[in-house]
């Protein structure tokens, strides 16, 4: 019986292959998106579940208070570890974790005399103690944890140890000695197998924390510094059986409070699951992707979307067949068929229709990886489909979607009179209850399409509106080159600033802190008495010499630039903190003094305002400090750029000649200005990749069910066509008869979908505090090329009918 339904349903697949290669390929576009969907999801939320007693260790992070806003670092003080073991109770484990950045790795010659081999650009190099090996278990090779009690000595991952010493054992790879950006020399103490698993703490190398304070290290790292929290900074805990989290928070501000004297900046400290790291894009974790649960929630409901439309498309070719099917109902059921086997008849239909679907959706997925490799996480790949769960995943998704499918229509077509249907062939209910179900279901599709146009159109809008908006400097063809993190030299700082001077592809040259906007940030609170009272706030500081403003090219509204000094000396402020000091005019701020801890400085000059960070944020006071100490990038400003670009390659080759006549043995690191400014706007460019493909999806989708059918409507209304021609209609009068309910149906969608796009777009764009608007044009310029689409589709099969000989229309008549 079970091999009998399906050969009856592949014999009815075959007989209808244009309608079953439509359902075929809406259900397959949307199977290949949940399973894509599946794998980022899974991937996202299997990180960092594999730790022993993981509901018990958590992060400790900071907030620091403003008067009027706050900010949240990952990091905490260095000496606090120390501490906490030594006061604090109710902790398993205590975990600090420093990480290094890029670093240059010199391995030692395995003779003396030979050459070392260098490995430049090395990442994931932490320093932590034994604490962490008890924290985050790993499988031993060599050695143990406790050598890293002793400073200068790292223990290495298995890939890397192999990298640096490919011809030993584990074993024999103890003492041998490797040296980071020519300043620390460490001595192998043990290698650990790779994490396996799905984790952030991906490290390669692990240089022992003791190293810091017996190295020039300690000053970089603010190692006795409890006024000084950094983000690059963490502190791991694992609790202990019973003790909740806020009891830990409260000894830890008993803490701080017998170890750190006042002062203006005095952060709170909370802990944060481990759990919750992945997702808290507000902390960050160690420099890497994090993910948004929004994000993910959205691809879950993109993937239900497509699937949702290829099930409306099967549920409407279905019951649009069901005339053509009356006949045969109506003889099984003479024949005895009972209801339940007629509907497992059409489910098993159903099955092999999603079934075949699921197998295109493997052969497409591969293709849909390459496409998106730039947007799906490096450990996501089709190899993972040959896990168990993906295969689960992928049944019990045919399973719902042949249910979802196939049971509305099965129940529909079972209902039918057997006495009625083989009398009349056609069935009792034809018509209205059905027909308003299919139009429901076409007003639908094209309302979830038209939402994602709308989407699309404005996520790209916002996306202009910021690469484009005049930002307050100078962008385009501006170098920003990273000086030596661990060299304070100014000497060879200088000689690299006038090496690069007389380049002539180069245009000026300044030495500074950060670029104007930037990631990083350096938070200060400063008193200003304005001569009526005093005024607090949280101003934004950055460093720079006087150069700096001419490269960006950033217009002064009052006063002078910032002399040299190798202390503050002075301040540049903007005109958003001169407004809020109660200036209305920029040069009746100059001359005022800012407080600033022990400090009293002039502000010697007011700059017009400029966006230091992307459109979500506001332009907040900000100032200008020259401190020498504080410069770790020069920022080159290139000659205007030639077609060929044959000066821009010269300014850069030069460029690097000059860094290794000063720096010898450290890597260039540079970057152009303005593509960092585009990539603060990366989840907004992912995104409207994202909705581009969403949307066209969704609209062929819709127009493949549209195209269904218009196949159907005209295959029944043929000899209408042909009276309707002899009676001297035209055929653009009988496209307009047919494909006017259609039209009058998406019409419907665009009108439903405007509220729903407007007010989701709207919250959206709230997220900016600068923000294009919102206009009327924008669901005008998506809802007439989905109406031109839709009558395309139409006039590709109604045109045709239209246009037969009614001769042969009527012929049978």
């Amino acid at each position: 019986m079970l091999a009998n339904y399906f050969i009856v349903a592949f014999r009815n697949i075959w007989r209808n292959k244009i309608f079953s290669l439509i359902n075929i390929t809406g259900l397959s576009i949307g199977i290949t998106a949940s399973l894509v969907i599946f794998m980022i999801v899974s991937y996202q939320f299997s990180f960092d579940t594999f730790e022993k007693d993981r509901d018990r260790i958590y992060r400790v992070v900071s907030d620091m208070h403003f008067p009027d806003q706050e900010i949240k670092f990952a990091g905490v003080p260095m000496p606090m570890p120390a501490a906490v073991k030594r006061e604090i109770t109710g902790i398993d484990v205590v975990a600090p974790l420093q990480e290094y950045g890029e670093a240059t790795v010199r391995v030692e010659a395995k003779q003396e005399g030979g050459t070392p081999a260098v490995f430049k650009k090395e990442r994931r190099v932490m320093f932590c103690d034994e604490g962490y090996f008890n924290l985050i278990q790993y499988q031993w090779l060599s050695g143990s944890a406790g050598q890293l009690r002793e400073p200068f000595r790292v223990v290495l991952t298995e890939s890397t140890a192999k990298k640096y010493f490919p011809d030993l054992s584990p074993e024999k790879m103890i003492g041998r000695r490797l040296t980071y950006n020519d300043s620390i020399q460490v001595a192998v103490a043990g290698v650990v197998q790779d994490l396996r698993e799905v984790t952030e703490f991906d490290f390669k190398a692990f240089i022992s924390m003791a190293t810091i304070p017996s190295s020039g290290l300690r000053y970089n790292f603010s190692w006795d510094q409890w006024s000084n929290v950094s983000s690059s900074f963490h502190l791991f805990l694992k609790l202990s059986q019973g003790i909740s989290p806020s009891q830990i928070t409260k000894q830890i501000e008993l803490l701080k409070a017998r170890s750190v004297k006042k002062q203006n900046l005095n952060p709170s400290h909370s802990l944060q699951p481990l759990r919750d790291i992945h997702f808290d894009t507000e902390y960050g974790n160690f420099d890497e992707y994090l993910a948004e649960k929004p994000t993910l929630y959205g691809l879950l409901l993109v993937a239900v979307f497509l699937l949702l439309l290829g099930s409306i498309n099967f549920i409407n070719l279905m019951t649009a067949q069901a005339m053509h099917r009356a006949k045969e109902i109506g003889i099984r059921k003479t024949l005895g068929s009972r209801k339940g086997q007629l509907i497992f008849q059409f489910l098993s239909e159903t099955f092999l229709l999603t079934s075949l679907a699921t197998v295109l959706s493997l052969a497409m997925s591969p293709a849909i990886f390459k496409v998106f490799a730039g947007y799906i996480p490096a450990g996501v790949s089709f190899s993972a489909v040959s896990k168990p769960e993906v295969w689960i995943f992928l049944v019990s998704l045919t399973v719902m979607v042949s249910l979802l499918s196939g049971f509305y229509p099965a129940l529909v077509l079972t209902r039918f009179n057997p006495a009625l249907v083989l009398k009349t062939q056609m069935p009792v209910s034809a018509g209205r209850g059905r027909f308003l179900v299919r139009r429901s279901l076409i007003v639908i599709q094209f309302a979830i399409a038209q939402f994602y146009l709308v989407a699309t159109m404005v996520v790209v809008k916002q996306i202009h509106y910021s690469l484009s908006k005049d930002l307050g400097y100078r962008k385009e063809s501006i170098i920003n080159l990273d000086l030596p993190f661990d060299d304070k030299d100014a000497g060879k700082r200088l000689l690299l600033l006038n090496k690069l001077r007389v380049i002539p592809e180069i245009d000026k040259v300044a030495l500074g802190g950060d670029p104007p906007a930037s990631n990083g940030f350096s938070f200060g609170s400063m008193t200003v008495d304005n001569g009526r009272k005093k005024i607090e706030t949280t101003v934004d500081i950055k460093y720079a010499d006087s150069s700096f403003f001419e490269v960006y090219r950033m217009k002064l509204l009052a006063g002078r630039l910032m002399r040299s000094a190798d202390t503050a000396s002075e301040f540049l402020i903007n005109d958003t903190y001169a407004k809020f000091l109660g200036f209305q005019n920029p040069e009746d701020a100059l001359g005022h003094f800012v407080e600033q801890g022990q400090s009293r400085l002039p502000i010697v000059g007011v700059l017009a305002d400029f966006h230091s960070r992307s459109m979500h944020d506001e332009i907040k006071p900000l100032a200008f400090s020259c401190m020498k100490d504080q410069y770790y990038t020069l920022h080159i400003a290139l000659a205007p750029h030639r077609e060929n670009g044959e000066n821009w390659k010269a300014a850069i080759t030069r460029m690097e000649e000059s860094w290794k006549e000063v720096y010898p043995g450290q890597d260039l690191n540079y970057s152009f200005f303005d593509e960092t400014i585009a990539k603060f706007y990366k989840t907004e460019q992912d995104t409207s990749i994202l909705l581009t493909w969403a949307s066209g999806l969704t609209i062929l989708i819709s127009c493949l069910g549209l195209f269904g059918l218009a196949i159907y409507t005209t295959n029944r209304r043929t000899k209408e066509i042909g009276v309707r021609k002899v009676l001297g209609a035209s055929v653009a009068q009988i496209i307009l008869l047919l494909s006017k309910e259609f039209i009058q149906l998406i019409a419907l969608a665009f009108i439903i979908s405007i509220p729903a796009a407007w007010w989701a777009m709207h919250r959206w764009l709230g997220n900016f505090a600068y923000r294009t608007s919102l206009d009327w044009w924008v669901f005008l310029l998506t809802g007439l090329p989905m109406m031109c689409l839709a009558m395309m589709v139409l006039t590709l099969k109604t045109a045709r009918a239209a246009s037969v000989n009614p001769v042969e229309s009527l012929r049978s008549e």
